[in-house]
C-alpha cells in the first residue's frame, strides 16, 4: 500500500556540499527536507518510488529503470564525494512491466538507456538518506505524453503496489516555475509566480481534478518542470481520500520550490478524478463536434474513416466546397496538446473535400512525430481545419505578424519549413520564423532564407 506520498523540488543548491552557505537563502526548503527525511523514517517503507522529470525521458513512453542497483553523484555541481549507490525493487518493477504489456501501455524498462542516477531523484534522497536507507527505490521517467496518460500511469502503479503488498512511499519530484525573478536564471515572465500560485492552491488542497485544467500555454511559457510528475502522484492516489500538509514555498532564486505531502485515509470513490476529466471532455467535444463548421465535421470523418480503416461514408460536403481547390491544414488536439497536423500549402486534389479528407487521414495515422491515432482516441480529439490563402514572397521579416500571417521559409535547394499563424506561445515573428526553419531544416544565420507569408481562414477554435 502506499503509506504517504510528497511532492517536493529538486534544486541542487539545497545539497551543503554544493551550496556552500547559498543554500541558507532556501532555508525554509532545507527544513521541510529533514523534516521529510524524518517522517519517512518512522514510516519505515520498503520501497520509495519516485518519478523525475530529469531521468530518462521519452515523447511517447515512460521509461522505467532497470537492473538491480544503480549509482549517481553529484560531480556535475562540483561535488562528487557525494554520491549514492541504491538498490532496485525487482519485483516491483517485473510487476510494472508485465501489467504494462497486458494493458499495452507504453511504460516499462525495454528501452532504458541511462542507468545513473540523475538530480531530481539525487536531491530528494540526499535528504532522506540521512535519516533512513533500508528501502529499495523504483525510479520513473516523465514522458511528452498527455497530462490523462501520466495519472493513468499512476493509477496502474497503484495497482501492482496493492497486488503485491509493498509498503511504499511515493515521491513526486519536480521544481515549479522557472521565471519568477529577472535577475534569475530564466528571467521573469508573469505566469511564473502565476504557476506557483496556482499549483500551491491544487496540491495544498488536494483537488487533483484541476490539474488537467492548467492551460498548456501556461504550463510552457512558467517553465515548469514537475506538473506532470505531480500528476502521475495524484493518479497513484486514486479513489482514495487524502490528509494534505503544506510545509514550504519559496522562489528566492526564481524558481519556485514547493513541499507537501498527502497521506492516503481510505477509499473515496468520488475522487475518480481521470474517469471524471474522461467524461467531461468526451461531453464537451461531442458538442463542438454537433456544432462545428461543415469544413470541420467534414475533417472529423476522415479522422474517423482514417482510425478505423474505412473508407469515408455519408460525406457532408456543400456545392461550394465541391468546387472550391485551395491547399488546407488538419491540426487534431487531445487533452489539449498537439496530436497530429498535415497540410498542403497549395492545392493538390480536385476540390477542398477531398483536400481535407487526405490530410486527415494523414494527420491521423502518418504525422511523424506521432503514433497513429487509436479508436479509443476519437471520442476526445479536437479538431481545426485551417484553408490557406495564396502565400506571397515578402522582402523581410517586417511584413510579418504572428497572429494574421503564416510564413514559408526555403531555400533554393528545395528546403522548406512552414508555420500557422496565431499559435499558442508562438508570440513573435522571430519564434515563427526561427520554428519555420527548424521544420524545414534550414539555418537561418547561415542559409540564404526565402520568406512567403499567407493568411488562413481557420474554421474551429
Amino acid at each position: 500500500m502506499i503509506i504517504k506520498t510528497y511532492m517536493v523540488p529538486h534544486p541542487p543548491i539545497s545539497v551543503a556540499e554544493i551550496g556552500r552557505g547559498e543554500e541558507r537563502k532556501i532555508q525554509a526548503t532545507i527544513d521541510s527536507f529533514h523534516a521529510i527525511g524524518k517522517e519517512i523514517a518512522e514510516l519505515k517503507p520498503e520501497t520509495i518510488i519516485i518519478t523525475s522529470p530529469h531521468a530518462t525521458m521519452y515523447r511517447d513512453y515512460f521509461n522505467v529503470s532497470s537492473g538491480k542497483e544503480a549509482y549517481g553523484d553529484f560531480s556535475r555541481f562540483r561535488a562528487r564525494n557525494v554520491s549514492f549507490h541504491v538498490q532496485y525493487d525487482t519485483e516491483l518493477i517485473q510487476a510494472i512491466n508485465q501489467l504494462c504489456q497486458k494493458n499495452h501501455f507504453p511504460a516499462g524498462t525495454e528501452y532504458d538507456r541511462d542507468p545513473e542516477l540523475d538530480h531530481g531523484t539525487m536531491v530528494p534522497l540526499y535528504f532522506i538518506n540521512q535519516y533512513y536507507q533500508d528501502y529499495q527505490l523504483v525510479r520513473i521517467g516523465l514522458s511528452g505524453l498527455n497530462l490523462a496518460q501520466h495519472y493513468r500511469l499512476g493509477m496502474m502503479l497503484k495497482e501492482v503496489i496493492e497486488k503485491l503488498d509493498r509498503k511504499v512511499v511515493f515521491i513526486g519530484s519536480g521544481d515549479l516555475a522557472h521565471c519568477q525573478k529577472e535577475d534569475g536564471p530564466y528571467g521573469f515572465q508573469p505566469e511564473g509566480p502565476m504557476y506557483d500560485e496556482k499549483i500551491m492552491h491544487t496540491m495544498g488542497t488536494g483537488n487533483f481534478s484541476e490539474l488537467f485544467q492548467y492551460d498548456p500555454e501556461l504550463l510552457e511559457k512558467a517553465m515548469e518542470c514537475g506538473h506532470r510528475s505531480f500528476v502521475i502522484m495524484a493518479g497513484a492516489l486514486d479513489q482514495q481520500s487524502v490528509i494534505t500538509k503544506t510545509y514550504s514555498h519559496e522562489a528566492t532564486f526564481g524558481v519556485g520550490y514547493g513541499i507537501v505531502s498527502f497521506e492516503p485515509k481510505g477509499e473515496d470513490s468520488t475522487r475518480n478524478f481521470l474517469d471524471q476529466y474522461l467524461k467531461e471532455t468526451e461531453e464537451k467535444e461531442k458538442k463542438y463536434r454537433d456544432e462545428a463548421y461543415p469544413y470541420v465535421r467534414l475533417a472529423y470523418q476522415g479522422v474517423e474513416a482514417a482510425v478505423k480503416r474505412m473508407k469515408p461514408e455519408n460525406i457532408i460536403a456543400t456545392k461550394e466546397m465541391n468546387k472550391t481547390r485551395a491547399g488546407a491544414f488538419v491540426s487534431i488536439h487531445e487533452f489539449g496538446e498537439l496530436r497530429g497536423c498535415i497540410g498542403t500549402i497549395l492545392p493538390v486534389r480536385k476540390n477542398i473535400v477531398e483536400e481535407i479528407l487526405r490530410n486527415a487521414d494523414s494527420a491521423s495515422l502518418h504525422d511523424p512525430r506521432f503514433n497513429p491515432i487509436k479508436e479509443n482516441e476519437l471520442p476526445y480529439l479536437h479538431i481545426t481545419v485551417d484553408i490557406l490563402k495564396d502565400p506571397e514572397r515578402i522582402e523581410n521579416k517586417e511584413e510579418l505578424d504572428v497572429k494574421k500571417y503564416g510564413v514559408i521559409c526555403s531555400t533554393k535547394d528545395g528546403r522548406r519549413g512552414l508555420l500557422l499563424p496565431d499559435l499558442p506561445g508562438v508570440d513573435t515573428v522571430e519564434e515563427q520564423v526561427r520554428i519555420a526553419c527548424q521544420k524545414g531544416h534550414i539555418d537561418p544565420d547561415y542559409d540564404d532564407v526565402i520568406l512567403e507569408r499567407f493568411e488562413v481562414v481557420r474554421h474551429g477554435v
